[in-house]
């Protein structure tokens, strides 16, 4: 199966977890030797919004905050490629086609941001797109997907299965900016409007969710894309 998992930085930066960290990398080795094509698209997280804070701060652009959290991304994927060592490529890819052609070497991809006005949720959904990958799966803070923030709001409940089409409804944000918090960026969700992949958003704190998520287990919540 070819998968692009999508490693929320809330989970691994914020701050950085190195346990959580190297127990991924075993996972991703793991499913590598089973069979599975592996991109890994790994997130800034509460670092990134700290450098874009200073940078708004400092009367930045948008685009120059963005940017600073793309090489924020980047250097958190490259820690996660040093640790896979043999297993994975020899650079972190800066496009879905230079994503593609790693990825085709056989090696396990990581890769982080790519340009100002995505995040790495939308870096994930082109990926998938170029790759035509089988599975796009989301490790976030989250249980998964909520009727609406639950850090927000008490009655929030948790979705085990909704359509991308309902997605607009349910956040809060409908256009990207610099440091957008929530499960899924609306650039993303255009984008699976018109892949018809399968998504699961699951919490990425246990890495036993993703391997229930590829066997096709209820966990998190399934978001369908058809």
């Amino acid at each position: 199966m070819r998968l692009v998992i999508r490693f929320g930085g809330s989970v691994v930066a914020s701050p950085l977890n190195p346990e959580l960290i190297g127990k991924y990398v075993k996972l991703m080795r793991k499913l590598r030797v089973d069979g599975h094509e592996i991109v890994a698209v790994v997130g800034g997280g509460e670092i990134a919004r700290q450098f874009i804070q200073t940078a708004k701060t400092l009367n930045l652009t948008e685009e120059e905050q963005d940017e600073l959290a793309i090489y924020v991304s980047r250097l958190i994927a490259e820690l996660v490629r040093k640790k896979l060592g043999e297993d994975g490529c020899k650079n972190i890819p800066k496009s879905a086609k230079e994503a593609k052609s790693c990825l085709e070497e056989g090696k396990i991809v990581v890769m982080g941001g790519i340009k100002p006005g995505m995040t790495t949720d939308t870096v994930a959904a082109l990926v998938a797109e170029a790759t035509k990958a089988d599975l796009l799966i989301k490790a976030t803070d989250q249980e998964g997907i909520y009727t609406k923030d639950p850090r927000k709001h008490k009655d929030a409940r948790l979705l085990k299965k909704v359509k991308v089409s309902e997605l607009e409804k349910i956040f809060e944000e409908n256009r990207h900016k610099a440091g957008i918090h929530q499960i899924l960026d609306p650039e993303a969700v255009k984008i699976l409007k018109r892949l018809g992949i399968k998504l699961v958003v699951v919490n990425g704190f246990n890495p036993e969710n993703i391997l229930l998520a590829i066997k096709g287990e209820e966990v998190g919540t399934v978001v369908e894309c058809q």
